[in-house]
């Protein structure tokens, strides 16, 4: 018999998968498998309001699709509509914002997957609805809203539903990422606190330092150090957000020398201070 679904209080989902609101599946770090997907969440809340989070900047992929037109996301100086008329994906390690403050009926899927778009691929990734998914997309809203004992009906089909829009041609994607930038990106994610530079990097990789900046440039577009720092801000705008640890303790807790380089850091990936990020 399948666990009953339960919808718990939100918590937030910067640098883990589950916002407390939706259905809870396998956490970060499982590994893909042969259907290189690996499904955290699914959620719906038909009544989704107060949805202003700003920063948000996660290691994992997001879905959203709202039945109604009244809430945003931001990607820098972009506003995209959340509605009926497409299905968004937002892939992981992506700085946006969200705004919306009137009831909305939402719905969500958290995810990881070992393929990247390819450099060129507007983001988000907007994509018109197929009739297919829609209905995969309302089974699984009318199922979670009525709280039904299907915990493996929902998996399912928010699995479907993420094949289904990973597999649409509108996409273009990278070639598979080389085994030794994902080890290096999983050592990063897990060092990130400590000292890390090119040449550690290189080190713990066998490789020379220009074979690691020319790995990330091809694969990621940016450098190990930029990309070090998009971790280092993530993890800091869910310390702001999820604890009370003053602003030169999370400076210190992230990797950073002091509060100074923390804030400028900061301000430049997303766009604010950590002192107003934090409200």
């Amino acid at each position: 018999m399948s666990d009953p679904v339960t919808i718990i209080q939100r918590e937030g989902a910067y640098e883990h998968p589950f916002s407390g609101r939706g259905i809870e599946f396998s956490p970060l770090g499982t590994q893909c498998g042969p259907t290189g997907i690996v499904l955290h969440e699914v959620g719906f809340d038909p009544r989704n309001s107060d949805w202003n989070f700003p920063g948000v900047l996660s290691p994992f992929w997001r879905v959203y699709y709202n039945f109604e037109p009244r809430h945003c996301i931001v990607f820098g100086s972009e506003f995209h509509q959340l509605g009926p008329d497409h299905i968004v994906l937002i892939p992981d390690h992506r700085l946006f914002h969200c705004l919306g403050q009137q009831p909305t009926p939402s719905f969500w899927i958290h995810f990881s997957l070992d393929r990247r778009p390819a450099l060129d691929q507007a983001v988000p990734i907007l994509l018109p609805p197929e009739s297919s998914e829609l209905e995969i997309i309302r089974s699984a809203c009318d199922l979670i809203e009525h709280r039904a004992d299907q915990r493996q009906r929902i998996f399912h089909l928010g699995m479907a539903l993420v094949n289904l829009l990973v597999s649409r041609p509108e996409i273009d994607w990278q070639p598979p990422l080389p085994g030794r930038l994902a080890e290096l990106m999983r050592h990063i994610d897990r060092n990130a606190h400590r000292k890390l530079s090119v040449q550690l990097l290189a080190r713990q990789a066998g490789m020379s330092a220009e074979s690691v900046y020319r790995l990330f440039r091809a694969h990621l577009g940016t450098s190990p150090g930029n990309y070090i720092a998009q971790v280092r801000i993530r993890k800091a705008t869910h310390l702001l957000e999820q604890h009370d640890y003053g602003i030169d303790e999370i400076a210190e807790l992230t990797g950073f020398p002091n509060r100074a380089y923390f804030s400028r850091v900061f301000k430049k990936i997303t766009g604010t201070t950590p002192g107003a990020f934090r409200g």
